[in-house]
């Protein structure tokens, strides 16, 4: 089943979000090689596709998953969380319907 993660930012989290941004990345395409990474990124602070120093504020990840659980145990081991880039991170089942 699909499950969204949203990873919410503490403020000027900017910093430690590129310094652990290699090894999320890695986390990310491990699941997109082994097909079940459905989108993932980042949200800008503002409205800009590339928000410079104003950062972001969170991110989005929807991927398969066996169940809430493994969504979670994934989630919590994301290294944005142990470099303190976020402040709370949400795993919810979901359903794709379009496209």
């Amino acid at each position: 089943m699909l499950y969204v993660i949203i990873g919410e930012d503490v403020e000027n989290s900017l910093a430690a979000r590129l310094a652990a941004r290699p090894a999320h990345l890695e986390r990310l395409f491990a699941l997109r090689d082994a097909g079940r990474l459905l989108v993932a990124g980042p949200n800008p602070a503002i409205d800009a596709t590339d928000p410079g120093e104003a950062g972001f504020s969170g991110s989005v990840i929807i991927a398969e998953f066996d169940s809430l659980e493994a969504a979670q145990t994934w989630a919590e081991a994301d290294p944005y969380r142990d470099a303190g880039v976020y402040q709370r991170v949400t795993v919810k089942p979901f359903k794709k319907v379009l496209p």
